[in-house]
């Protein structure tokens, strides 16, 4: 079996879903369950003897230490983080807390669990950390993407956290000998995305005929990657990956935010017209850009599709046709992630922002 940290999450539950969806292999689930984590999105797994949910921190030495001998994992995924860089920017503790101390708890319960192993279970044993393209900097326009050489240079709280994480990662691998690898992703998108981020946040937004609030000028270009393309580069680092290397997750789409806010209009407009016939387009309104914004990140993914022949499946178009599709059809899941902590949230970085 496997144990997935952070697998109540995004990325995390997706993750989890398509892996057992796909082979019988059980999960143990770890999350915290902060205002990120959302059972629900895994209530299709209820009664499923494969998925063993345990609520609970990386950051108890304790309860990881007790989980890895009871369960006795052939491999660790660490999905657990906090990962939204305007909360990084109002209350960066917690990022340094779970992504920094979080993960070295993690790493130095699974170094003596792996310690413990025969000589087989240490050869097999792999503990993968899901990090993120943000921990590279900023690009200009005209440079070249990111590439696994690329040095690091976080501008925000959240991705100095999480360069620290990665740091640790590489130093429990080059000191101790633990395999460990490493996957930094662009940007995803796709279904259980919590409406925080740009594109539910649109969604969601337009459906109640609020404003679509738009940073700056709308021009910080990102790297567009489905979540379920994020999947399955994971397994397949999982599988073959060479141990102490790192592999950039990518899914070759440069887009700017503004036109990922128009693209989700003119899908909203094709599939639930508002009644007035307008375009939701109508409703963007331009806010003030948030301090030390990146001006845009990209990936070169050529490596893991060199090695290990991933690529993803999903263009850009497919991909965010899926992810309007699904948010249209599962209102229910939307409406119960919004509470009152989530609306406050909203209207601290967005509402309150002057043009």
């Amino acid at each position: 079996m496997i144990l997935v940290t952070g697998g109540a999450g995004f990325i995390g539950a997706n993750f989890v879903l398509d892996w057992l969806s796909l082979c019988d292999e059980p999960v143990i689930n770890l999350d915290k369950l902060t205002y990120a984590g959302n059972l629900e999105t895994l209530s299709s797994l209820k009664g499923d003897v494969r998925h063993i949910f345990i609520e609970g921190d990386i950051g108890d030495r304790a309860l990881i230490s007790g989980l890895l001998q009871q369960y006795q994992p052939r491999a660790v995924i660490n999905f657990a983080a906090e990962s939204h860089v305007d909360r990084s920017i109002h209350g960066p503790e917690a990022f340094i807390q779970t992504n920094v101390t979080g993960t070295f708890q993690l790493l130095d319960a699974v170094k003596q669990y792996w310690i413990g192993l025969d000589v087989a279970g240490r050869n097999s044993f792999r503990f993968l950390h899901v990090s993120t393209d943000e921990v590279y900097g900023s690009l200009s326009s005209s440079a070249p993407a990111f590439t696994e050489e690329h040095k690091y240079e976080p501008n925000s709280p959240y991705s100095a956290s999480k360069a620290a994480s990665d740091h640790l990662v590489r130093a429990y691998h080059h000191t101790y000998g633990l395999p460990v690898l490493t996957t930094n992703c662009s940007n995803n998108y796709g279904p259980y995305h919590f409406p925080e981020k740009l594109i539910p946040l649109m969604i969601v937004n337009a459906l109640a005929g609020k404003d679509l609030p738009v940073y700056g000028d709308g021009q910080q270009i990102r790297d567009w990657l489905y979540v379920k393309d994020h999947c399955a580069a994971i397994r397949s680092v999982l599988a073959a990956g060479r141990v102490g290397e790192t592999y950039n997750v990518g899914g070759w789409n440069e887009k700017a935010n503004i036109d990922i806010v128009k693209t989700v209009c003119a899908l909203l407009d094709e599939l639930h017209p508002r009644s007035d016939a307008a375009s939701y387009a109508a409703q963007i309104k331009f806010v003030a850009d948030r301090p030390g914004h990146d001006r845009r990140y990209a990936i070169d993914a050529g490596k893991i599709e060199r090695e290990l022949g991933w690529r993803p499946v999903e263009t850009f178009e497919t991909g965010i046709r899926k992810t309007v599709a699904w948010y249209l059809q599962n209102q229910v899941w939307v409406q119960n992630v919004q509470t009152g902590a989530y609306r406050q949230w909203v209207s601290k970085n967005y509402t309150d922002r002057s043009e």
